[in-house]
């Protein structure tokens, strides 16, 4: 839904019980997020396109490797597998997985996410494989969001029953988390694995980091016990602050030390840097100054990522990323020469 400048000040939580740091899994997951800090990302495809649901894709890979030498810290694509009209955007096109790889192949350090994968419509011995592969691929870059969907039409069209896709997602979340054992012997609904079996590769650091968006069917005490992150979308400050808040709580209930949270942000950059917010379809038009503040306000708040999504940006995407490079992320974006 869309998202304006907040109107109240956001409940924020205690700092001292904020985690000194979050789990160590690969080296995207260790660069990105960051306790108390917000790193900046960006949604491919790097290019406007709000006129239709489908992008050019018109130097698509020059975008990303420019996006990879300005400092962003992550592209992020989407599982999109049909052209749907009443859903009104193809994302990147290609294949997840498959670009992935060819991304992991043409650049060297900026973290690679999807955004994301909706688990119901695969079988999770394939998504396990593709990730893993893409993890050791890109020396330990991949990011995997995962999801349980939202379109009918979809699983329409693989002849998949949309009303128990929550319980699916589970099922294959819980494949993908056993597939990084050694050998692993279970059996669930989407099959059994047998004595001395085993899927390769393994992902680099022994667990793929899975972080699951909005609420894919579960409770939220599920979502608290399982993800390794949090992936929400945009809402008023004061609103988002309270669900971060329960976030935090709930893990700490389940046991778990607190997990990162992200989101996406759709801008459009105004000429003037200080032009006031102005709500568009999930983000702003805004000039640079202002959502700068934004950004601040979000990382107070917790968020530890934020996307931005130039779909419909007004302004030439190279000049943008230039902007936002030299005026954001010197605020945000800080790389550890360890990560």
């Amino acid at each position: 839904m869309p998202t304006t400048a907040p109107t109240t000040e956001p409940t924020r939580d205690d700092p001292s019980e904020r985690p000194e740091a979050f789990q160590k899994l690969n080296r995207a997951y260790n660069s990105v997020f960051k306790p108390d800090r917000l790193s900046v990302g960006l949604v491919v495809p790097l290019e406007s396109y709000g006129h239709g649901p489908v992008p050019s894709m018109e130097g698509h890979l020059q975008r990303v490797q420019l996006a990879e030498s300005l400092g962003f810290a992550a592209v992020w694509l989407r599982d999109v597998p049909f052209n749907v009209p009443s859903f009104g955007d193809a994302g990147q096109l290609f294949d997840p997985f498959a670009y992935l790889g060819y991304l992991a192949a043409s650049t060297q350090g900026i973290g690679l996410g999807v955004a994301s994968i909706v688990l119901p419509l695969r079988h999770p011995a394939h998504v396990a494989k593709a990730a893993a592969s893409v993890d050791q691929l890109s020396n330990g870059r991949l990011l995997l969001g995962v999801a349980s969907g939202d379109q009918p039409e979809e699983y329409a069209a693989l002849n998949l029953p949309f009303e128990n896709r929550g319980e699916r997602f589970r099922q294959s979340f819980e494949y993908i988390r056993r597939l990084s054992e050694f050998a692993p012997q279970f059996e669930n609904a989407f099959g059994a694995l047998g004595a001395g079996m085993d899927l390769l590769p393994k992902p680099t650091s022994g667990k793929l980091p899975l972080l699951i968006t909005g609420g894919s069917q579960q409770s939220p005490e599920w979502l608290a016990r399982h993800g390794d992150g949090w992936m929400t979308y945009p809402r008023p400050l004061a609103v988002q602050a309270k669900l971060i808040q329960d976030w935090r709580l709930r893990t700490q209930q389940s046991g778990r030390p607190v997990q990162p949270v992200m989101q996406p942000l759709y801008i459009d950059l105004a000429s003037d840097p200080d032009a006031a917010p102005q709500p568009i379809h999930l983000g702003l038009r805004l000039g640079l100054n202002r959502l700068n503040d934004h950004l601040k306000s979000l990382e107070e708040i917790g968020i530890n990522h934020i996307a931005l999504n130039l779909r419909f940006n007004q302004s030439p995407v190279e000049a943008t990323l230039e902007k936002l490079a030299n005026h954001t992320l010197p605020h945000f974006n800080h790389r550890d020469s360890n990560p």
